[in-house]
């Protein structure tokens, strides 16, 4: 007698009893999600791609016709007329001599405040982490008088700031900048050097590596993905910030890049594509900076994420 020996492959799957295999069961809430997602993609892309549909478009086309028509035809002279127009070139310059400097010094500043609170478990360090956590949630209206009356008795030597006095220079916005900013750094860069491994410093401690070995050498690279990430949020606020501008400053000359808006506004009449085209192009370098540090800005993100 020859039994009848029936084999199935390892690779097959069994089927529950009275369904689909488990391998193909479909999950509808995934679906959801993902249709969910892009709504609210294309809820935030609306206004970008509406602004930058209306600026290749001629005004007495969509004036005719409405926004929401289809295009006769499509051109960057909005584009070339904004530049020229508003003056960009210099106050690009300007806000980039007000971002960058900010960005760094708070970065800097803010990772030797994390170390020393995370890391070398200094005395009254939870207490100083809680001052700057409530150093944000300050409104910065509250300071606008003060730091006015306050700016304008600071002097600077005349190759600082052409009014002798802080008020009226980069180094006033800088200041506040960095001073509104370096709270939330601070906080971000400690919780993030607290999931760091204490045994990477204890060798380095037994190897006879100082304070200064391990906060530049070891602690700092570590923080890469964090720094990233943090350097692209305050270049993308920095950058966009008009208020301290407007209230520091009274030269038209010195004024930031979103000051240059105001240029292509008409006294009677204003041209809404020409003022689109111009906000794409004001907002091209956060878009750059993003692109450049995307891969570094989420991984500091989703760092953690897989943790138990």
């Amino acid at each position: 007698m020859t039994a009848d020996i029936r084999t199935t492959p390892r690779s097959a799957t069994p089927a529950p009893p009275g369904g689909k295999p488990a391998g193909r069961t479909r999950r509808p809430g995934r679906f959801g999600v993902h249709i969910f997602l892009t709504a609210v993609t294309l809820a935030f892309l609306a206004p970008l791609l509406l602004a930058v549909y209306a600026s290749l478009r001629p005004y007495e086309e969509t004036a005719q016709h409405g926004y929401f028509s289809f295009p006769e035809r499509l051109s960057f002279d909005y584009y070339r007329q904004a530049y020229s127009d508003s003056g960009m070139g210099k106050y690009f310059t300007n806000t980039l001599l007000i971002a960058v400097p900010a960005v760094l010094v708070t970065l800097f500043l803010a990772a030797f405040v994390a170390f020393a609170v995370s890391r070398l478990r200094i005395r009254g360090g939870m207490v100083l982490l809680m001052l700057f956590t409530a150093g944000n949630l300050l409104p910065p209206q509250v300071l606008v008088t003060p730091l006015y009356v306050l700016f304008l008795k600071i002097p600077l030597p005349w190759w600082m700031s052409d009014s002798l006095t802080l008020y009226d220079s980069y180094w006033a916005i800088i200041i506040v900048n960095v001073g509104f900013q370096v709270g939330f750094c601070v906080f971000v860069l400690a919780n993030f050097m607290r999931t760091l491994p204490q045994e990477i410093l204890e060798a380095a401690i037994v190897d006879g590596a100082g304070v200064w070995t391990q906060f530049w050498r070891i602690t700092l690279p570590l923080c890469r993905p964090a720094l990233a990430a943090l350097g692209t949020l305050e270049f993308t606020w920095i950058y966009n910030d008009f208020l301290w501008a407007l209230i520091f400053i009274s030269d038209p000359d010195k004024l930031p890049i979103t000051s240059s808006l105001n240029h292509l506004r008409g006294q009677f009449f204003t041209d809404y594509n020409l003022l689109a085209a111009g906000s794409v192009l004001v907002a091209l370098p956060t878009v750059l900076v993003f692109l450049l540090l995307q891969r570094h800005f989420i991984a500091g993100l989703t760092l953690g994420s897989s943790k138990g």
